[in-house]
């Protein structure tokens, strides 16, 4: 059994936590917050501490925090023979070099509060500073998911920086969409249908064999008749560059 601490409550802590409890060969011994009320839906289930000077001795030490606070948490853990390792896709590996043993475990998925997602679907990206530590880590990582890589710092960026067009910013199209039925009294329910099959096209066939609409065809009339109806300028500015990014894509 892998004794693990989960430094952290956020959105990635608690998935990490509950996808931790199904598997009797992980033992989460701890959880570390900020707060009582942060700590709650842990304090049920198992030791929580707000003290990192009362932290418990574990095979791993998960961080689970901002990316800006990995560093300087490091920097306070540095006493620890556990494998430490932070959960952020952007943070480098080096962040954690003034520890013992130190490693990163990348969940690559978008978690919201409240929101249940199984694990065995995610793809976790590892990265490790020994074999040894990668052993314990592909462990976790293969107990709670079907689906493990092992990924370098550049690769890591590279692969967030992608999560950001593909999540992120396809997120900030809805809605945009959202606020163009609002104003016009449509539902967006109506919507959803389309946004189901276009996520489900990249099962089958690549992105720019699955590029449909007005730019695609180069279908000036009905681009221009689209940015006339947009009431914000932020909105047509968003809507030309694409467009043109798509025509030359073509």
């Amino acid at each position: 059994m892998v004794s693990v601490v989960l430094i952290g409550t956020g959105n990635v802590a608690t998935q990490l936590f509950d996808a931790f409890l199904a598997y009797n060969t992980i033992n989460v011994v701890q959880v570390v917050g900020r707060s009582n009320k942060s700590l709650a839906h842990f304090a049920t289930k198992t030791e929580t501490t707000q003290a990192l000077e009362t932290i418990k001795k574990a095979d791993v030490y998960i961080i689970a925090v901002s990316d800006d606070a990995i560093q300087s948490l490091a920097k306070q853990l540095v006493h620890l023979k556990g494998l430490v390792v932070h959960t952020s896709g952007s943070v480098p590996l080096t962040a954690l070099s003034e520890l013992q043993n130190y490693g990163v475990f990348y969940p690559l998925q978008t978690f919201t509060k409240g929101k249940k997602i199984d694990f065995r679907t995610i793809p976790i990206c590892l990265e490790t500073s020994s074999n040894q530590n990668h052993k314990v880590l592909h462990f976790i990582a293969e107990t709670i998911s079907d689906i493990v890589y092992d990924i370098s710092t550049e690769q890591r960026k590279s692969l967030h920086l992608a999560a950001v067009f593909v999540n992120n910013f396809t997120n900030y199209m809805y809605r945009i969409g959202q606020e163009i039925c609002e104003e016009n009294k449509v539902s967006f329910e109506i919507l959803k249908p389309l946004i189901q099959e276009t996520a489900w096209k990249i099962n089958t066939i690549n992105p720019l064999e699955a590029q449909t609409g007005p730019a695609m065809r180069n279908d000036v009339q009905t681009m221009q008749a689209h940015l006339e109806q947009l009431t914000s300028k932020n909105n047509q500015k968003i809507y030309k560059l694409l467009s043109e990014s798509i025509q030359k894509k073509i």
